[in-house]
């Protein structure tokens, strides 16, 4: 891979909408994959959307009908917005591409952000992104501090937190001791070139995740670096960590192609 340049397209008042963002992925894409310009990643806020990658399902969506953008990404619906920071790693892939290589290293990067934060971040299986672990589920609490004697979500695939009061939205699922999601990872590679890529929850307003089915998991919610350390953490301040984890990542690997 070539030297990482980054970006900024736009923090706080200068937030970029998202559609103007996807354009700009586009003419960057088409640039790298020209070998016009070195490997990319742009870095920004958006105002408040909601945005859902190609598996999305009618029954994930805001109930309010709340508009969405339907983007081209892999992955399911999530929201961007203000608090938070959005990556848009634009990398050249060696062939045949392995685009779950490609999403381990932005996880790499932000686990290692976080962990430079004081936060232990993990993977969980089978779910991209970087997540804060629950308790186990037979030590979950209830809302009311009682202790479940069963938890629905566990038996009913179709268990809706939105229909079942604030105290079951994904906004608090710290307090109900359950595993929560702190960086958001969608991904699309055109032409060998990677496009979209991942979000990380600095200080946003959480409860914009509650009208939807976060990334179609129901059993889990969200969370973010402010929420999780108790003190504010700024997209400013989390900018120059994420961009050197970033570029030691993509740098310092070596994407071998794999194996067919």
């Amino acid at each position: 891979m070539s030297e990482l340049r980054f970006v900024h397209l736009g923090f706080g008042a200068d937030a970029v909408e998202y559609r103007e963002a996807w354009q700009e992925q586009r003419r960057v894409h088409a640039a790298r994959f020209a070998d016009e310009v070195p490997d990319t990643c742009l870095l920004l806020e958006h105002p408040p959307v909601y945005t859902a990658g190609r598996r999305t399902a009618d029954n994930e969506r805001p109930l309010d009908g709340t508009p969405v953008v339907d983007v081209d990404r892999g992955g399911k619906i999530t929201w961007h917005g203000p608090g938070q920071l959005v990556g848009y790693p634009i990398l050249k892939l060696p062939r045949p591409v392995d685009v779950i290589a490609h999403v381990r290293r932005l996880e790499e990067a932000l686990l290692l952000t976080c962990a430079e934060f004081g936060l232990e971040a993990t993977r969980v299986e089978g779910r991209s992104g970087v997540w804060v672990l629950g308790d186990p589920v037979e030590e979950r609490r209830a809302p009311g501090g009682l202790n479940l004697d069963f938890d629905p979500r566990v038996a009913d695939e179709e268990f809706d937190p939105r229909m079942s009061g604030p105290e079951y939205a994904p906004s608090n699922a710290g307090q109900r001791g359950e595993d929560r999601k702190l960086a958001q990872i969608g991904v699309r590679v055109a032409k060998g070139v990677t496009m979209h890529g991942f979000s990380l929850n600095c200080n946003p307003d959480t409860t914009w995740f509650d009208r939807i089915v976060p990334c179609g998991i129901r059993d889990a919610g969200v969370t973010s670096l402010s929420e999780e350390l108790g003190r504010d953490i700024s997209v400013a301040e989390v900018l120059p960590v994420i961009e050197k984890h970033l570029r030691a990542v993509t740098e310092s690997s070596v994407p071998l192609p794999r194996a067919v």
